[in-house]
């Protein structure tokens, strides 16, 4: 069995960027997986003057500006809490890592149970960097396939708690969500090893407690697509974002072009603007189905120091060459998609090597290809 390489043990974060080759890497956690308007124009208007001019969604429906220098890092930081997206409390950041159903309606339960859970951070212990949440209670669940380490999620009989890693969890009444979170957080926190940080690799060794595997959660529902979307009062129309890269004056046109009151971001490289229907733009994906988002591919070089190849030209090439998943990674590491696909192509020392029905760190079939191989043969 194939064994992943070594990864970075921390996220960026607003107030604890981290450097890329085109500057620092600054991410900002949106509560609630949304931003009015006015925050949108603001966050755009600061990429622009502070960034590369591009917002990136990340796997956990954050939002990272890329390219800052290091001189401009406390003004974006200034700017950032002008539009109210910094904690004042900088250790309550790494904290923040809630993934939430994105088509939550006001004062629903998704809504009240993340919002009681951003009230619980601060009473959290310390906990490893990328150790998160998801909040999935709606009838059909999204989030199965996403990082997390505890959910929330419904049954046939009502909300559970699951840590990740185990099929089933424990039955829960709405009241006591939170105690059982935080009786989970000090049983994981008293298990941990420093090679096993996150829930799944604890599972692998240790059993839960008893009776936190009685009840297995509502199936995985279908994906949302890009197009309309309702959950009740709540409506909005979902856009992609190719690569998950998301131009800033662009979103600025769109946001003028549609007058959304909104913007919710998600981890699948969709952003859903609230209140709107399709706009008519070529800027981003209108489209469902299009291959575009069924690839996975880093910035690449120049932007990251682990690459040697560029990543998101070949990707656009070689997006219609498969009917399933293509991944095109930059290195080994493969932070674009942790999980098998398809194809990949992982770079080193500039060319490509090829991975069928794996992941960038698995054995290649093929290796040596250079980008034009792989948009002239299609392989």
């Amino acid at each position: 069995m194939s064994v992943g390489p070594s990864v970075k043990g921390w996220c960026p974060g607003a107030f604890k960027p981290m450097m890329s080759g085109d500057g620092l890497v600054v991410r900002i956690r949106p509560r609630l997986v949304r931003l009015d308007a006015w925050q949108v124009l603001g966050l755009c208007a600061l990429a622009i003057e502070y960034g590369s001019g591009f917002l990136d969604l990340t796997n956990r429906a954050n939002l990272q500006i890329r390219g800052v220098a290091e001189a401009d890092h406390d003004a974006l930081l200034a700017g950032l809490a002008e539009l109210d997206l910094l904690d004042e409390d900088p250790s309550l950041e790494g904290r923040r890592n809630i993934l939430m159903a994105p088509l939550w309606r006001e004062g629903n339960v998704t809504h009240r149970i993340t919002s009681a859970l951003l009230k619980t951070l601060p009473i959290l212990p310390d906990l490893p960097a990328k150790f998160g949440f998801a909040v999935d209670t709606g009838p059909d669940p999204r989030l199965q396939k996403d990082s997390a380490d505890i959910r929330v999620e419904q049954s046939e009989n009502g909300l559970v708690i699951r840590a990740d890693g185990a099929l089933a969890g424990r039955p829960v009444t709405e009241p006591e969500v939170i105690p059982a979170i935080l009786e989970m957080v000090h049983w994981f926190n008293d298990h941990r090893t420093p090679e096993r940080r996150r829930m799944a690799k604890v599972l692998e060794t240790i059993a839960l407690p008893e009776g936190w595997t009685t009840t297995p959660p509502r199936a995985q529902g279908a994906p949302l697509g890009i197009g309309p979307c309702k959950n009740g009062s709540f409506e909005g129309v979902a856009l992609g974002a190719p690569f998950g890269q998301i131009g800033a004056q662009d979103l600025l046109d769109v946001m003028g072009q549609t007058g959304a009151t909104a913007l919710r971001v998600t981890p699948w490289r969709l952003f859903i603007l609230e209140g709107v229907p399709m706009p008519e733009t070529p800027l981003f994906v209108t489209t469902p189905n299009d291959p575009l988002l069924r690839v996975d591919a880093c910035p690449g070089a120049p932007y990251c120091p682990s690459s040697s190849v560029e990543t998101r030209d070949v990707a656009r090439a070689v997006a219609s060459a498969t009917k399933g998943t293509t991944h095109v990674s930059g290195c080994s590491k493969g932070c674009a998609r942790a999980r098998a696909a398809d194809v990949t192509y992982v770079g080193h020392d500039g060319v490509f090597d090829l991975v069928e029905r794996g992941c960038a760190w698995d054995a290649p079939l093929q290796t040596g290809l250079v980008p034009d191989d792989l948009i002239a043969k299609r392989i």
